[in-house]
């Protein structure tokens, strides 16, 4: 997928002089785009360039009144930063013009152009993370190190016959906000880049992005499998909401195989969906073990890999065909911005994109930017997180105040032998109970100095909660039990904050039980 250049600026009138700007990254052939004269100025031709342009394009330093009268017009008629923030245009000549047409109504926005051209020099995640679609191939034309915020509703075609050529596929534009946006662009090619997907798109929420996907990946009068041990709100609306469109559900223990290939075996499956680890007791699946068997019967197999992280777990890697986050959560990382995404092959995520475009859980420019900036510290905020999360597993493990732990990286979690063979870090939330009753434990949630009581996880600061009370206080104690939700059960998802400040936090608590 190719990103469009949407963020456009004017093209200066014919016979425009300009200075060459020199900068070896931006060197490229453009001979056709224009003539240099005599004092090494070059001539602008504005029929042999196009606004499509590429990464070989050069930029141009233009008069200085033209470039005032530019950010002038900008800042008149954009909000934030957009257009305001371009302080440089490139022109190319049409190299796409041998490429295959991008389909109707649909915007080229493959990673190709974002990811391909840092692989050289970005191997590892963290740097990934930082310059994947940013680098060298964001469709924003800009010297700007970050990505500009693109506020706009829709985009705007220069006559009628560039908007005959979007509609028959020979000119690639996002045409409305609800159908993509260029800063939104950027953090799906960073998303797609570490999860090794051909396609990522980026929604309004986590549950956004899991209804919408299960919604147009389940035939109505299909049936889907999932698991015992998930966020509440996704049991919820695969228990009322799908079987309105006659789609039902067989749901399983994690770790039950038998159990999967029995559900598989009975009935015409098109999904197994899963978290893994799962939400709240950390149970991990065997990936590639389902998505095996999932395939044989034809069924597809998506992974909620919200826990895990992108590197943590490379969840398509392992055959899963989908893989979803809360972006919310550790991609953006800094408990300030809700989003969710699902990366996978093109092919898959067009039906998706289709009913999304249609149903409009479209994600903010802004929130997409904060997203943007989240990722760039996403590898060292996950190994600390890793860190601390498995060092204090550990301690709560030995406390006599606490009855048990829940966390794949401990030697008695029931899949402790797949986390590691699957993951490289077992995140940074961990599950405990404390031995006491619902009083008891509200008793120590309180008694902590450092963490939030709040829901969700995955940010900077440190957040605790007690899922009987946070999330299944409107279910009496019998109906919570049959969740596995003991009153006693906490979950803490471990920040950034000093290890020994945490150490000492939850110990001083522990202690005035």
């Amino acid at each position: 997928m190719t990103t469009s250049t949407c963020a456009r600026v004017p093209p200066p009138p014919p016979q425009l002089t300009f200075n060459h700007r020199s900068d070896a990254e931006y060197s490229g052939d453009h001979s056709n785009s224009g003539h240099f004269t005599a004092d090494k100025t070059r001539v602008f031709n504005p029929t042999a360039v196009s606004f499509k342009g590429t990464l070989s394009s050069l930029i141009y330093k233009f008069p200085p009144n033209y470039a005032r009268q530019l950010r002038t017009k900008s800042r008149r008629n954009c909000s934030n930063i957009g257009v305001s923030q371009v302080v440089a245009a490139t022109w190319s000549t049409n190299a796409s013009e041998s490429a295959p047409p991008v389909a109707g109504n649909a915007v080229d926005l493959s990673p190709a152009v974002g990811n391909a051209d840092v692989a050289e020099f970005c191997r590892s995640d963290g740097s990934i993370a930082i310059h994947s679609g940013e680098r060298l191939g964001r469709g924003i034309v800009t010297d700007a190190i970050t990505t500009p915020i693109v506020n706009t509703s829709a985009y705007f075609f220069k006559k009628t016959s560039e908007l005959i050529d979007f509609k028959e596929g020979r000119y690639s534009s996002f045409e409305y906000g609800r159908y993509g946006n260029p800063t939104t662009v950027v953090a799906e090619q960073k998303i797609s880049a570490l999860e090794g997907a051909e396609s990522t798109l980026l929604m309004a929420s986590g549950m956004c992005a899991s209804t919408i996907m299960l919604m147009a990946l389940i035939p109505a009068g299909g049936h889907m499998v999932t698991t015992t041990d998930c966020y509440r709100k996704t049991r919820i609306f695969i228990e009322t909401i799908l079987p309105k469109m006659n789609i039902k559900a067989t749901v399983i223990d994690p770790a039950d195989v038998s159990a999967l290939e029995s559900a598989l075996d009975k009935n015409k499956v098109s999904l197994f969906f899963t978290e893994s680890p799962t939400n709240p007791f950390l149970r991990c699946v065997d990936i590639a073990l389902v998505s095996k068997l999932c395939h044989s019967k034809g069924a597809l197999v998506c992974v909620d890999g919200t826990f895990a992280t992108p590197l943590n777990q490379k969840a398509l890697s392992l055959g899963a065909d989908i893989v979803l986050h809360s972006a919310t959560k550790y991609i953006a990382g800094h408990n300030d911005v809700l989003g969710g995404c699902i990366s996978g092959s093109e092919r898959l995520l067009a039906s998706v994109r289709t009913l999304h475009n249609m149903m409009g859980g479209t994600l903010n420019p802004n929130a997409a930017y904060l997203i943007i900036r989240g990722m760039k510290t996403l590898h060292l905020r996950v190994q600390q997180q890793n860190a601390t999360a498995l060092k204090m597993a550990r301690l709560l493990e030995a406390h006599p105040k606490v009855s048990c732990v829940y966390y794949p990286g401990l030697s008695n979690h029931p899949e402790h032998h797949l986390a590691t063979r699957q993951m490289t870090g077992f995140g940074g939330v961990v599950s405990f109970e404390i031995d006491g009753d619902l009083m008891t434990t509200a008793k120590f949630i309180d008694a902590l100095k450092i963490p939030y009581i709040a829901p969700s996880f995955g940010g900077c600061e440190s957040i605790v909660d007690q899922p009987a009370i946070m999330s299944y206080w409107d279910l009496s104690q019998t109906e919570r039990e049959k969740f596995g939700i003991k009153d006693n059960l906490v979950r803490f998802s471990f920040g950034l904050e000093d290890f020994g400040d945490l150490k000492a936090d939850i110990l001083q608590a522990l202690e005035a039980l």
